[in-house]
Formats: structure tokens, sequence, C-alpha cells
């Protein structure tokens, strides 16, 4: 039997334990349905600094193009925060994601009832809320030119047409999986990136797609609906920037990339 290669990126803070705990898991699963993992520990984020100076060393990074999957745990901490630092540990996790070309971010919104009393929101709010949430992880600021002076600086806002497709797609097939519907986000009254992405999204939906109903919502107005009637979303789709700030409260729920 050919076992499947896993890294394993522990990184920092909770990152070592709960990467240990998924590594049970798959143990587990590997032994219930006769599957053969073959696991590697690597280095990424503060612990990597620590160790080589890098955020993402080369011996993991090309341990991580070698691999069939990568299990990241988590990036930085208090120890790392200076904003002056050369490296950062959270530019390994860019590095590898450009590397990797995981553009599609997948973050699923479903509450847990048991846990409902520690939630911001009413238990009203909360009823029917099952939301997918598609990030683009590898286009727009955090990925643009950047300078940085004394007096001033600058952060590249960037994408492509078919970056924008790319994602759409994904977006667009897990909501014809699902309910069907498909709500794009964006800043398109203010932002050149956000008028292409709104004329991608309606161009590959229209083509492509015209059995999923689509509609646009600024950024800011998605995040006040996201407060007040959240069940009302299936499947989201932005940029970014946006995605990471949306989600900001779903960071302890499941990610994955592809």
């Amino acid at each position: 039997m050919c076992a499947h290669k896993i890294v394993l990126l522990p990184g920092d803070g909770i990152g070592p334990e709960v990467t240990a705990a998924a590594r049970r898991v798959l143990e587990a699963v590997s032994t219930t349905h006769a599957l053969s993992f073959a696991f590697e520990e690597h280095l990424i984020g503060g612990a990597a600094i620590d160790a080589t100076g890098r955020a993402l060393p080369e011996s993991s990074l090309q341990a991580c193009v070698a691999s069939d999957a990568v299990f990241l745990g988590a990036v930085g901490g208090p120890k790392w925060s200076d904003p002056g630092a050369a490296e950062r540990p959270e530019k390994g996790l860019l590095a590898l994601r450009a590397e990797l070309g995981v553009y599609a971010n997948l973050r699923p919104v479903v509450p847990n009832a048991s846990l409902g009393y520690a939630s911001p929101l009413k238990p009203d709010r909360l009823a029917g809320v099952d939301v997918m949430v598609v990030r683009e992880l590898t286009g727009g600021m955090y990925f643009g030119e950047k300078e940085e002076g004394t007096d001033r600086a600058i952060d590249v806002c960037e994408y492509t047409r078919g970056e924008v497709e790319r994602v759409t797609r994904v977006a667009a097939r897990l909501a014809r999986a699902r309910n069907g519907r498909l709500t794009s986000v964006d800043k398109a009254n203010v932002l050149a990136t956000s008028r292409l992405w709104r004329r991608t999204v309606t161009r590959v939906m229209a083509d492509e797609f015209p059995d999923v109903s689509l509609e646009h919502i600024l950024v800011d107005a998605a995040a006040m609906y996201l407060m007040q009637r959240p069940a009302s979303f299936d499947v989201i789709l932005t940029e970014n920037l946006f995605g990471d700030i949306l989600t900001v409260a779903d960071r302890s729920g499941r990610q994955q990339s592809h």
C-alpha cells in the first residue's frame, strides 16, 4: 500500500496542540479505513524564525511541495509581534500559499448549538445558519507590491481577470451543490479592483452558472447583514482582505484551502 505523505506544520501558539490532535485523528482514520499515512513535521512561523531566521525555511517549503497534503497549525504570537521586524511569522504563511497556489480558502460557518450561550448574537439570529465563505487567497493587497518608509507607505491591491474567474467557479460549484445562491462581496463603489471583480463574477455566472442566483453586496453592508440576518446567506464569495475580515469570528472554525 502506497503511503500518502502528509506534512505537519505545527507552527506557534496553539498550533502544536491542534496538530498533534489532528495526527491522532488521522492515525485512527488510517486504521479504520485501511489507509496509510506517512507524516513529516517541519518548521514554519515564529518557531522557524527562532530556529533558522526564516519564517518558511527552504526545507519546509520543498517538503510541502513534495507532499500529498499539508496540515498547518498556526503562526504568530506576541513574541514575534514587533511591526518593525525584518522577518514576521505571517510571511511564511503567505509564501506557502503562493508557492502551492491555494487560491480558494473555504470557511464554513455552522453554529454549534451547545456553544450558543457564548455567541454575541441572540439565539434566534443563529437559527438555520449554514454559510460557506469562499475567500480568494493568493491575490489582492496581501500579495501586491509594497513600499514602506518613515512618512509614507504603499500596499498595492491587484487582481487579474483570471484570478477572479477561477475562484468564482469554485464558489459557484459549491453554491450549485448547496442552495443555489451566491453572494459576491466587494467595494465596487470605490475600488477599481472591485469593479473588475464584479464585472468578472457577473459574466462567469451568466455564462457558466445561469442556474445559480447571484447578488452583489458592498463589504460594509455585508458585515452588517452577517450580524442582522446571517441565515439569509448560502455561499459568500469575496477577495482576500475582505474575506479575512468578514470571517474573523470564525477563526476557530474549520478552514480548507485548495
